[in-house]
């Protein structure tokens, strides 16, 4: 997947490849942990294994979709 495809917002729900992907994981996190909050660690982490993103990316877009305090 090229670095076009991944910043571009998708016209169905405005979201990046980059954000959905991030979505998706958060989700199966915590399906997992019983609904409980995902630690931004272990998030990161996770994330890592389906997209190269730093740290400060991720927390931006979990800020941008709304997704916990991350101040």
């Amino acid at each position: 997947m090229n670095t076009t495809s991944r910043t571009l917002p998708d016209v169905r729900d405005g979201l990046t490849q980059t954000e959905r992907t991030i979505l998706w994981v958060l989700h199966n996190t915590q399906r997992e942990l019983g609904g409980r909050s995902v630690p931004t660690a272990m998030l990161y982490g996770r994330v890592l294994e389906y997209i190269d993103i730093s740290q400060q990316e991720l927390i931006a877009c979990l800020q941008r979709l709304g997704a916990g305090d991350h101040n």
